[in-house]
């Protein structure tokens, strides 16, 4: 891996830098109608996505933690992983947006713009060079048919 820092922890600091960005920056705010029920939606969403990922995870006795992809016992193409490679990471967007949502602040959508980007970069596709390496061909397979997001 390029970069020993946890998901999560990547989520957090893009959380802190899109609350001190609403903080710093007088101007950029931005309200509608449902914004508030769209933020719980996409919230919901994202918590039944990333609680069923880790489930599929945990069914077919693989490991979760993306610090050690290398350690995975099987490729997991179904349920969730038929429509997403990364449905988990997929969920942290999502919860980002709804936090965007909440702030209210335009801004914040190049933060998270700026999450998938270091996502991809330093997670996700070194991932995808270790899974390649361990499940060869049919993980190519699996990347043709599945996109990476969603």
């Amino acid at each position: 891996m390029k970069l020993k820092l946890p998901p999560v922890v990547v989520l957090g600091i893009f959380a802190l830098l899109m609350f001190l960005c609403v903080k710093v920056l007088p101007f950029g705010n931005f309200n509608f109608f449902g914004r508030i029920y769209l933020m719980y939606v996409l919230l919901s969403v994202a918590l039944l996505i990333g609680f069923f990922a880790v489930a599929q995870f945990y069914t077919q006795k693989t490991t979760v933690d993306p610090m050690n992809p290398n350690k995975v016992s099987s490729l997991v193409t179904g349920g969730l992983y038929k429509f997403s490679r990364n449905p988990m990471y997929l969920a942290m967007l999502l919860v980002l947006i709804s936090f965007c949502l909440w702030l209210g602040n335009a801004f914040n959508s190049l933060l998270i713009a700026g999450f998938v980007h270091f996502m991809n970069k330093f997670q996700i596709i070194p991932e995808e060079e270790i899974l390649s390496n361990h499940f060869g061909k049919a993980y190519k397979a699996y990347c043709a048919k599945v996109r990476r997001w969603f």
